[in-house]
């Protein structure tokens, strides 16, 4: 399997990508917008729309839509505050509607159809590069800024009295999800990026008993669903994004059942004392 050139890049990829969605979307839960991933990633389908009818790289127009896509969203949640659904459904109708447009001019039915439910056949060198350069930046600044975007992410007033710049901080986490939801799109697919942030995140939830271990948990539960799926979309060929999401799903009820039995004997234990 892995002597081939498209499956050592669907790995190394995979894990990058595995790293970078559930550091995103911890916060993403925490702040209770993990909607937000869902426009950004139908918004990203706009921008490979572009892509393919320019024959240029989906991938890149796929970054320059969602980073004005989460933007644009960051702007209109803070003009209606007490609206902030609507920003999320506005920016992924507006998404949506554009992608079904651009669908219908872009070459090649089956490569707009690769972007929706991801396929690791069609991963490039180039791809492969941003993928390393971005998943690299989302590293570097998650960890640099982690105790800032806890604080955010808990309550923004509390992070102003301990002195975090809220709104410098906010916009930095607002670009590292458009640039994650973008990167991920052609590996994961663009419908099942939101799955990927929030089912390891929300197993973790289960058994995490503090903000870092739900963190680095959710990590390798996403890191265990998606090269997984990666090895059964090779060898059954099936859609990557659907294998991973189904596997992280499976992963989730395995996990809450082996939690509720666990909780189960040791209340049983402390009753019969």
């Amino acid at each position: 399997m892995l002597a081939y050139d498209f499956m050592r890049r669907a790995f190394i990829v995979g894990t990058l990508l595995a790293i970078i969605i559930p550091m995103i979307g911890v916060i993403m839960i925490n702040r209770k917008t993990s909607m937000i991933g869902d426009a950004l990633s139908h918004t990203s389908l706009a921008g490979i729309g572009i892509g393919l009818i320019l024959g240029q790289n989906p991938v890149r127009w796929s970054l320059i839509i969602c980073v004005i896509a989460a933007f644009a969203t960051e702007i209109i949640r803070k003009k209606f505050k007490e609206y902030g659904d609507m920003a999320t459904a506005i920016i992924m109708s507006t998404g949506i509607g554009l992608a079904a447009i651009l669908s219908d001019f872009s070459p090649g039915g089956t490569s707009f159809e690769s972007y929706l439910f991801g396929s690791i056949t069609t991963l490039t060198k180039v791809d492969l590069y941003m993928a390393i350069a971005v998943s690299l930046a989302v590293i570097f600044i998650s960890l640099y800024l982690y105790w800032a975007l806890l604080y955010i992410s808990i309550d923004p007033d509390m992070a102003r009295l301990v002195g975090v710049k809220v709104d410098l901080i906010s916009g930095i986490f607002t670009f590292l999800t458009a640039i994650t939801v973008a990167i991920s799109a052609k590996m994961v697919g663009a419908l099942m990026v939101t799955s990927l942030m929030v089912i390891p995140v929300a197993t973790s939830l289960l058994i995490g008993r503090s903000y870092k271990q739900t963190y680095f948990l959710s990590i390798i539960f996403a890191i265990i669903s998606l090269l997984s799926g990666i090895i059964l979309s090779y060898n059954y060929g099936i859609k990557t994004g659907g294998a991973t999401v189904v596997l992280a799903v499976i992963g989730l009820v395995l996990v809450s059942a082996l939690s509720y039995f666990y909780k189960k004997i040791i209340k049983n234990k402390k009753d019969a004392k």
